[in-house]
């Protein structure tokens, strides 16, 4: 799947497959302007060949981000195709993934090496799975990748396996709301009540997810509608 442009000269979005659990749908890459020449790898795809050329046409490759607790298994392939790039991991990789190299665990504040032009938070409360929202602010972009799901009629590459499950099972079907396993693992709604609503304080107008359709209108509305149930508003 080609590299396509998402918001003019500043990202950019690629597609790829995934087979989990019997599920078939995609997963998606952002390529993130950080500077004028800088580029940002959030949740990366496989690098191919074509792939690198792609985005090096763009910039430079200097960030690599696993962003999420499923986040993290194309990161050797990044590593291999931008060699110089710094790699940067949300908590929890390092033990899930102890041979990955990298620099820096993400948190609550963004790195010098992008705080301008990105904003963050660790999203807590949950004891399956974990993830680093990102705001990028000069676009009022909001990236995640599992905080919000949005499969719909339009989704492409989902089997019906998967289509059974968001229907019948989790509700989701059209239905923006966050991956099962956040669902069942609100452990701590106080904690991540005050991870949410730093992310819903911020001033974003589109979403960049990881699984489904992009969101590009009513954004806030949909986020908050999404996280009704941690926010204790269902």
């Amino acid at each position: 799947m080609a590299l396509t442009e998402f918001v003019p000269g500043e990202i950019w979005v690629q597609e790829y497959p995934i087979h989990y659990a019997g599920c078939d749908f995609n997963a998606r890459m952002s390529v993130i302007r950080v500077s004028e020449t800088e580029l940002m790898l959030h949740s990366p795809c496989e690098i191919d060949g074509g792939t690198r050329a792609a985005i090096s046409d763009l910039g430079d490759v200097r960030y690599i981000v696993a962003p999420g607790s499923y986040h993290y298994f194309h990161i050797p392939s990044a590593q291999a195709a931008f060699p110089e790039a710094e790699t940067y991991i949300c908590p929890g990789v390092e033990r899930k993934r102890p041979d990955i190299d990298f620099d820096w665990i993400l948190g609550d504040r963004p790195p010098d090496a992008w705080e301008q032009t990105l904003d963050q938070v660790l999203v807590r409360g949950n004891k399956y799975i974990w993830e680093v929202a990102m705001l990028h602010k000069p676009t009022r972009t909001l990236v995640l990748v599992d905080l919000i799901e949005n499969f719909t009629d339009q989704s492409q590459n989902v089997n019906w396996l998967l289509k059974l499950w968001w229907k019948a099972v989790f509700h989701m079907w059209d239905n923006p709301k966050p991956a099962p396993e956040y669902q069942m693992g609100w452990k701590d709604k106080a904690a991540a009540r005050r991870s949410l609503e730093k992310i819903l304080q911020w001033d974003f107008d589109r979403i960049v997810l990881s699984h489904g359709d992009l969101i590009e209108t009513s954004a806030r509305e949909s986020a908050r509608a999404a996280w009704s149930k941690p926010l204790g508003e269902a």
